[in-house]
C-alpha cells in the first residue's frame, strides 16, 4: 500500500463526518484532516501507519481512525489550564515537528537534544491538546507556570521497566501506553538512578511517544541491537519521534550513530 491508497483508505472511514475536510500532501507523505468549522485539525504521517499495516493490517487503520475521531472531538471542546494543572505534561517530539499550530499560534516548546524538542500538552483524558501562546495569555499564564508544573509531573508518573538481555547487554522498557513513556526521558532522578545500574555504557531511546528504552551496552553487539531495535519501534509507532539513540553521559544526552559493530558519535 502506498501513501495515496492510505490517504483514500483514511478519508473513506472518516467521510461521516459532514464538517471534517482532507488534504493530502504528496511531497511530505501527510494527510490533514480537519474541521472547517473550527479551523483546526490532525495532521497524519502516512509512511508510519503504512509500516504498522503491513504488521497489523486493518487494526492499524481503525487505530488511527480512534485517534483522529477522538482528538477532532476533543478540538470542539473548551480546554482550560486553570484547573487542570494535574493534566499537564511535557511531550517529546522530533525536531520537524511544526513549531506553531496550523492557524500560525506559536506552540510553546523548548530545545533539547539535536535530534528531539520537548512540548507541552494539556492531558484531556483520550487525546491531549498543545499548549500554545494564545492558550496562555487567555488565562494569564507565563511559560515558566506550565513548565514547572508540567515537569513536577512527569517526576511524579511511575516509571515501571521491564528487562530483556542480549548477548550479556541489558535493555529496560518503560512502557505504561498512557501516551507519556518517551517524557519520561526528563525524569532526571529515574535516569540517575538508572545509571548506577549499569556495568557498561548508559544509552537512552524514544523511537516513539509510548516506548522509553534504557541500554546498559557491555560490547559491540550492544550496540547493534539497540540500533535495529529503535528503528523497528520507530517505524511502527503512532508518533514517531527518532531513530537514533543517545549516550548518557553525566547527566547529558549526546546522539550516537550507530554503523555496523562500530560506533560513532
Amino acid at each position: 500500500m502506498n501513501s495515496r491508497q492510505m490517504y483514500e483508505t483514511i478519508k473513506e472511514r472518516l467521510n461521516a463526518h459532514p464538517h471534517w475536510t482532507f488534504h493530502f500532501d504528496a511531497k511530505h507523505d501527510t494527510m490533514r484532516i480537519e474541521d472547517h468549522r473550527t479551523k483546526k485539525g490532525v495532521t497524519i504521517s502516512l509512511p508510519g501507519v503504512i509500516a504498522k499495516w503491513h504488521e497489523q493490517k486493518d487494526e492499524a487503520v481503525r487505530e488511527i481512525i480512534y485517534y483522529v475521531e477522538e482528538t477532532l472531538k476533543t478540538m470542539e471542546e473548551t480546554a482550560t489550564l486553570s484547573g487542570n494543572e494535574r493534566n499537564i505534561y511535557p511531550v517529546i517530539r522530533s525536531t520537524s515537528f511544526p513549531t506553531e499550530t496550523k492557524e500560525g499560534v506559536p506552540l510553546l516548546h523548548d530545545d533539547h537534544t539535536a535530534e528531539t524538542r520537548i512540548y507541552y500538552a494539556l492531558d484531556l483524558g483520550k487525546t491531549y491538546r498543545l499548549i500554545d501562546e494564545q492558550m496562555m495569555e487567555k488565562e494569564k499564564w507565563n511559560r515558566e507556570r506550565v513548565k514547572e508544573i508540567a515537569r513536577f509531573n512527569v517526576r511524579s508518573l511511575p516509571t515501571p521497566v521491564k528487562e530483556d538481555r542480549v548477548a550479556d547487554n541489558v535493555f529496560y522498557f518503560v512502557n505504561t501506553n498512557d501516551g507519556y513513556d518517551a517524557s519520561r526521558i526528563l525524569n532526571d532522578v529515574f535516569l540517575a538512578e538508572m545509571h548506577t545500574r549499569m556495568e557498561g555504557t548508559m544509552a537512552i531511546a524514544v523511537p516513539h511517544q509510548d516506548v522509553l528504552i534504557l541500554a546498559d551496552l557491555r560490547n559491540d553487539i550492544g550496540y547493534d541491537v539497540l540500533a535495529q531495535m529503535t528503528m523497528s519501534f520507530f517505524a511502527n509507532g503512532r508518533v514517531p519521534i527518532t531513530a537514533l539513540s543517545f549516550l548518557y553521559e553525566n547527566g547529558k544526552l549526546e546522539p550516537i550513530f550507530i554503523l555496523g559493530k562500530k560506533r560513532r558519535t
